[in-house]
């Protein structure tokens, strides 16, 4: 076991975090070496296994990142922008690889990320999912065949805790449209609608976000014109996808020179 990449988990007591645990407790190809909680949670100082209502697992959860990183060979981070940004500049410091399932991080965001990719790995998604990237891919591809005659919607559904919106793998699928159509998706993205709002405007990609329930995660590409419409559609129902994702991606990181990736490098797509 002590051959097999080292695994830390940030935010362990998240539903994520916790997910990605028993995912890498579960594996045979790695191992968890360390838990990161923030400072004050009750959590910290516990063993992690026993936090979680099971069997002791014999780590325990620190508050302290940098001294988890520098015992690790990859960091899995599915937190918060401002402390992923953070996490970033420490897994550098640590020469450690650093998954990112971080959703709601703005261009500002991610451009501190560039600093820390001269130093290590950092693999970066908005969904981690195998048949998402799919989606994005084939995504991309519709929107370069089809003409701005077909609206482009994408309508994303997630449970009710979820503080961002629209999610970043809508976010993505979005970038994946507009780079098909050859335009920013800045330049035409239609977030809102509210009130008297005028005629669609041609060419613009609108985002519809529900949030309700236990939905793990809808995502639906509409590509709509007079008379058909062409639908791609990915739905999850069981978070451990993204959980198995990023554990793959952390893997594949292990030998390759630093700077950012993203899931379709990971899945060779």
């Amino acid at each position: 076991m002590e051959d097999l990449p080292g695994i830390v988990i940030t935010g362990a007591s998240g539903r994520m975090g916790q997910m990605l645990i028993k995912t890498v407790v579960d594996s045979d190809k790695a191992r968890l070496v360390g838990v990161v909680e923030r400072a004050g949670h009750d959590w910290v100082g516990r063993d992690v296994g026993e936090a979680m209502g099971g069997a002791a697992l014999g780590v325990t959860v620190t508050d302290q990142p940098l001294d988890a990183f520098a015992k690790a060979q990859a960091v899995i981070d599915f937190t918060a922008p401002a402390a992923t940004i953070e996490f970033a500049k420490l897994a550098a410091q640590a020469r450690a690889v650093h998954v990112i399932g971080t959703t709601g991080m703005t261009n500002e965001d991610i451009a501190k990320l560039d600093p820390c990719a001269r130093h290590a790995v950092i693999v970066r998604a908005g969904n981690m999912s195998l048949g998402v990237n799919l989606l994005t891919v084939l995504t991309r591809k519709v929107a370069e065949a089809l003409d701005e005659d077909f609206d482009i919607e994408i309508i994303e559904a997630h449970h009710h805790h979820k503080v961002d919106a629209p999610s970043g793998t809508a976010l993505m699928l979005g970038e994946a449209a507009a780079e098909g159509r050859g335009v920013k998706l800045a330049d035409v993205a239609d977030r809102g609608r509210d009130g008297i709002t005028g005629a669609r405007k041609r060419g613009d990609i609108g985002f519809t976000a529900i949030r309700g329930g236990d939905i793990v995660g809808e995502h639906d590409v509409l590509f709509a014109a007079a008379g058909e419409r062409i639908v791609l559609r990915h739905l999850a129902t069981d978070r451990s996808i993204f959980a198995r994702g990023a554990l793959k991606a952390a893997l594949w990181g292990q030998d390759k020179k630093p700077g950012q990736y993203d899931m379709l490098d990971v899945l060779g797509l």
